[in-house]
């Protein structure tokens, strides 16, 4: 993604136009983490629904109701439990 320019002798510190480089990649390393986090909570979410876990609250056992389903499809518990 950024690692073509990790080698750079860019002296962005003093660019008067806006952002540093380095500020840039802090975010995209923040956006980069959040996404790799919810692609696992994706993938955990297929493996309850091949187990047939999908949809039932982590906590109290009851089913997850469709329409926080519909918004999180990844969510493990009800919105009492969470």
């Amino acid at each position: 993604m950024f690692e073509a320019s990790q080698d750079s002798n860019a002296d962005d510190e003093h660019d008067p136009e806006g952002s540093t480089i380095a500020y840039e990649r802090a975010q995209l390393t923040a956006v980069l983490a959040a996404t790799r986090r919810r692609l696992a909570d994706l993938d955990e979410a297929l493996t309850r629904l091949e187990s047939g876990a999908y949809g039932i609250c982590e906590r109290c056992g009851l089913p997850i109701p469709a329409d926080r389903l519909a918004i999180r499809p990844f969510a493990r518990t009800c919105v009492t439990c969470t």
